[in-house]
């Protein structure tokens, strides 16, 4: 699916909210987020969880915000300018994730959960207490959710060796969370096709595209899993249709990789304004 370039008029744009964790780098969190929002013609709004100290290298710490701050940013925010869709990422701590659901059950938008539970470089973001309340507070409360495989084993308790385990687990978050749709992105698999299941549809494979970026000579980019999420958070907040909306969050990944710089000395960010590029 090609993705769309935003059309140059003077509508309103949509609202959609990022909560998640600063990366200083902006290669991924709520500052790629808000990259990604923009680029595909969004107005993007931030509540953070968490500071962390890291950089294309990798995460060095983590400093989670107290909850009673996002509490009263999500609640000053929302009177003001309220969400068209939200994305839910890193969130750090069990009182955090209380915090998103609350706030989730009294805002019935379209919601995106990227399950971000370690760093590619390793590091926990999410302590065990929040693990727990993102399986029995968070998901049962979210419309949508994008886990890679290692997320969707640990979310639905069977292993993933390959993709002919993908359909079963998809399928087990299901069955735990009725009107949950789910799509597992295949980044890590052989062929790199992500798998889509949504209530009262067969699931589906989504024909992928290995992409060799030129950051730091190949060794790859970070953040694929941010913008895959939010991208599809700003295609549900303008009404495309639930399917047409994971093909063009996928078409836009495709699209931010081949242009991705080669930025920092690891696994450095992607071209998210690729889509506006030509526009005057």
């Amino acid at each position: 699916m090609v993705v769309q370039k935003p059309s140059k008029t003077r509508d309103e744009p949509v609202v959609v909210f990022t909560i998640a964790g600063f990366d200083p780098s902006s290669g991924a969190g709520a500052t790629a987020d808000l990259k990604t929002i923009s680029a595909l013609g969004g107005y993007g709004v931030a509540c953070l969880t968490a500071l962390t100290v890291q950089s294309s290298l990798g995460v060095f710490r983590v400093h989670s915000i107290d909850a009673g701050l996002v509490t009263e940013t999500l609640a000053r925010l929302a009177e003001d300018t309220p969400p068209a869709a939200i994305k839910v990422g890193m969130l750090g701590t069990a009182e955090v994730v209380k915090t998103v659901a609350d706030f989730l059950e009294r805002w019935r938008v379209p919601s995106v959960l990227d399950p971000v539970f370690r760093s590619s470089s390793g590091a926990d973001l999410l302590d065990s207490d929040g693990f727990l309340l993102v399986k029995e507070r968070l998901l049962p409360v979210v419309a949508w959710t994008t886990p890679n495989l290692a997320e969707a084993a640990l979310l639905s308790g069977r292993a993933i060796r390959d993709a002919g385990d993908v359909p079963a687990a998809a399928g087990e978050l299901q069955r735990r969370y009725p009107g949950l749709s789910v799509v597992v992105t295949g980044g890590h698999l052989e062929k790199p096709d992500d798998y889509l299941l949504m209530p009262g549809s067969p699931g589906v494979w989504l024909e992928g595209e290995r992409v060799q970026t030129a950051s730091n000579y190949g060794a790859g980019s970070h953040g694929t899993g941010c913008a895959f999420s939010t991208a599809l958070a700003v295609s549900l907040a303008k009404g495309i249709q639930a399917g047409a909306a994971v093909r063009a969050a996928k078409a836009y990944v495709t699209g931010a990789l081949k242009g991705a710089p080669a930025i920092g000395k690891g696994r450095g960010p992607l071209a998210h304004f690729w889509t506006l590029e030509g526009l005057e």
